[in-house]
């Protein structure tokens, strides 16, 4: 007489929902990298390093977004992982299987749009008239209030160029 073993060979449910857990807590952590446009904050390798200073008056100001251009993946994998975790408890067989994979991909599609949200930060496009009568154009963080006929400083050398107010 044969015997069939209704049950899947492989993971144990308890062990994939702790692999589940490991790989999605350490895609959320390779996503915790700073990216900062602003202008008050300096790399180590910027710091100590002589630079530039013109001086010139703010023409207009405009609202921008920054926008990270590329993404970790973290978002994406974290939100399949537990997409897939949520969609394994529905149903059975077949149905299970596809609640599966449907709940992965709904995930990874929420998850990638979390992380496209969370990388954006309101900035501005300043344009500036330089003292030699030079016009530039910066953008950066709006962590620092900056207007229109307001008198700065661009600071440039090794790295990004800075609008800093007087």
């Amino acid at each position: 007489m044969k015997s069939f073993n209704l049950r899947r060979p492989g993971v144990r449910p308890t062990r994939m929902l702790v692999m589940t857990a490991l790989l999605g807590s350490m895609a959320f952590v390779t996503g915790c990298a700073n990216h900062s446009a602003s202008s008050s904050v300096y790399t180590y390798g910027q710091a100590q390093r002589e630079q530039v200073v013109r001086v010139g008056t703010v023409q207009s100001v405009r609202p921008i977004t920054i926008q990270l251009s590329d993404t970790s993946g973290a978002g994406v994998l974290a939100g399949g992982a537990l997409g897939g975790v949520a969609g394994s408890a529905v149903g059975g067989g077949r149905g299970n299987v596809l609640a599966t994979i449907g709940g992965g991909l709904l995930g990874a599609l929420a998850g990638n749009a979390v992380e496209n949200q969370v990388n954006r930060k309101n900035g501005l496009e300043i344009t500036v008239r330089l003292d030699n009568g030079e016009t530039r154009v910066v953008a950066q963080e709006a962590d620092v209030a900056i207007s229109s006929g307001q008198r700065v400083r661009l600071v440039s050398g090794n790295g990004p160029t800075r609008v800093v107010p007087f």
